[in-house]
């Protein structure tokens, strides 16, 4: 029977809810433009969809413009179903996902590539305008925020920070939009010279390049400082394009189904997911889409020596870093050490219950940990959520940037080889059959220096950005202060 997709609107009240619990009630494209919820919590949907055996048969021939629709078209009921089928078939083309490998299929957007044959796997994510994953949501991220301002005939001032590739992925994704202006957050110094290049040399007149003397922690902290600000947030008209913006996870849980597709040959199948996380925004998406009623067996959650998120999946303790204590790897974009979507998960994991999820984040905010061992909650991760986890050092990076080049001929960026360390070992624990897909971060051009240090060469840079470290730099360096950077936005606001 064929496949014809539906054009009505899915759910025209779909509502949104605030981990902590505050009374409102708003719909997608509120939540879109205003970033954290006014109690300081991250929005969720009010429930989540479920997708059944019919959808899973019928969505597993269509184009990835057309799985975003079907899958998007569940979370979002206030853009009309026309309109969102063109956000997304202008966003998931194959011109706009450019930067593929010489082997892999453009068309497919985030083409698979297996290492070993149906057991471990690489799910190509980086092939958009800044050579990393952020890309697949961000680019859809910028048609929904131009859409929905023209709407409204109003502007934003989007406010980030970025370890490394939120930042450039965002400002490619506004650059030249009129109704936008970007403030972004860097660490300073912290970033690889290409992902400072791709940020710094946009002349664009609506993109604000701010690094900041510290951690990338310090700039989150800014970013939700001045969020919590409502008086500021109203005046200045203060949005998000952090992973605490529900949109970008949503459209990160399409290339989970898409990735799912792509490796098995029915559905009665499952599938492993090993994704490298700092923020926990892209793992987020897997936890949805599993929710959602996708066959997934495991999702295993690599981090760095920034291991915050790996001690809390074999602990039960979760004890955010200071600043001080964050350590600069050669994975840097994982260099975090306060998770800003961990409250999604936490939310769910604690019976969706608003109030102790505001109780455990005030003992966040106040600086110390928060313990779940002891709660039914935590001893059935594995079995109620799929959760399993591993960290990975400097040394295992290059071991395994070696071993991957050596074995398949393919040059992994450092995150990526993070996840395939980890992803190696807990293959074995997997039930039989069942593979095994590494979420690919980033390419290996924005790394050099890891590259040239595990293989002695330089990796290849794709066309047309060969020149970027040579672009001349715009940015504005001062200390992480909320009033400082609170005066330099108003300026240009």
């Amino acid at each position: 029977m064929k496949y014809i997709p539906s054009t009505r609107q899915r759910f025209v009240s779909t509502k949104y809810i605030s981990t902590r619990g505050h009374d409102a009630r708003p719909e997608f494209c509120d939540i879109l433009l205003g970033g954290l919820a006014p109690d300081g919590g991250l929005y969720l949907p009010e429930s989540c969809p479920r997708i059944g055996r019919a959808e899973l048969d019928a969505w597993r021939g269509l184009s990835y413009a057309g799985l975003a629709f079907e899958i998007l078209s569940r979370f979002i009921g206030d853009i009309p179903a026309a309109d969102l089928r063109e956000i997304c078939a202008r966003t998931y083309t194959a011109d706009v996902y450019r930067h593929v490998r010489a082997s892999d299929d453009p068309a497919q957007i985030t083409p698979l590539r297996w290492l070993e044959p149906g057991k471990l796997g690489l799910l190509a994510l980086s092939n958009g305008p800044t050579l990393a994953f952020k890309d697949m949501a961000m680019q859809l991220l910028g048609n929904l925020f131009e859409y929905v301002l023209e709407k409204r005939g109003e502007t934003i001032n989007i406010l980030g920070a970025t370890s490394g590739d939120t930042g450039s992925a965002a400002e490619y994704a506004m650059r030249g939009k009129a109704r936008v202006k970007v403030f972004m957050l860097s660490p300073h110094g912290k970033m690889s010279a290409f992902q400072r290049a791709q940020m710094y040399s946009l002349a664009d007149a609506n993109i604000f390049n701010i690094a900041v003397t510290g951690m990338f922690d310090e700039a989150q902290d800014i970013v939700k400082a001045v969020s919590n600000d409502a008086r500021f947030k109203a005046r200045h008209r203060i949005g998000a394009v952090n992973s605490i913006n529900w949109a970008r996870v949503a459209a990160q849980v399409v290339y989970y189904f898409k990735g799912y597709f792509a490796a098995t040959a029915s559905n009665d199948e499952q599938v492993a997911f090993c994704v490298p996380s700092g923020n926990f925004g892209n793992i987020c998406a897997g936890h949805i889409a599993r929710r959602m009623g996708l066959p997934v067996a495991r999702l295993i959650l690599a981090t760095n020596e920034n291991d915050v998120l790996d001690e809390f999946f074999r602990t039960g303790v979760y004890r955010p870093r200071r600043a001080a204590e964050t350590r600069v790897t050669s994975s840097p974009s994982m260099d975090i050490s306060k998770a800003s979507n961990f409250e999604r998960f936490v939310y769910d994991l604690v019976g969706r219950d608003p109030e102790k999820v505001a109780g455990l984040w005030a003992e966040i905010d106040a600086g110390r940990a928060f313990d779940l061992s002891r709660t039914p909650y935590f001893a059935h991760l594995p079995e109620f959520f799929g959760f399993i986890s591993g960290s990975s050092t400097h040394a295992d990076r290059l071991a395994t940037i070696r071993d991957v080049h050596e074995r398949h001929d393919i040059i992994i960026d450092p995150h990526t080889a993070d996840g395939v360390k980890v992803a190696r070992q807990h293959a074995g624990g997997l039930p039989s059959g069942v593979p095994l897909l590494v979420l690919e971060t980033a390419q290996p051009a924005k790394f050099a220096d890891t590259i040239r240090e595990a293989l002695g060469k330089n990796p290849e840079i794709p066309a047309g950005l060969r020149e970027l470290e040579t672009l001349p730099q715009r940015v504005d360096v001062m200390a992480p202060d909320v009033e400082t950077v609170k005066a330099y936005i108003a300026a240009r606001a």
